[in-house]
């Protein structure tokens, strides 16, 4: 249960980070989804490269980097 609360606590903070990155406007819920969304992505990311993250500041940066990547594609996609 505790996973899941920093999950959301992580992804919350991922998305609304990378959204002010990526000069994304959206709601906290769609920053949640976004840094859950990111996290996913992210981690497949550095796994096919060999990384990954064993703390929270770890799983924050790839959270972050991984929901820049799904905010570009998605602007990409919904131009």
């Amino acid at each position: 249960m505790l996973g899941l609360i920093l999950g959301i606590i992580t992804g919350a903070i991922a998305g609304a980070i990378a959204g002010k990155i990526m000069k994304s406007e959206g709601g906290l819920v769609r920053n949640i989804i976004l840094g859950i969304v990111g996290g996913i992505v992210g981690s497949f990311l550095f796994g096919l490269i060999g990384l990954g993250s064993n703390n929270i500041i770890g799983s924050l940066i790839i959270s972050v980097i991984g929901a820049c990547v799904v905010i570009y594609v998605g602007k990409l996609l919904f131009k």
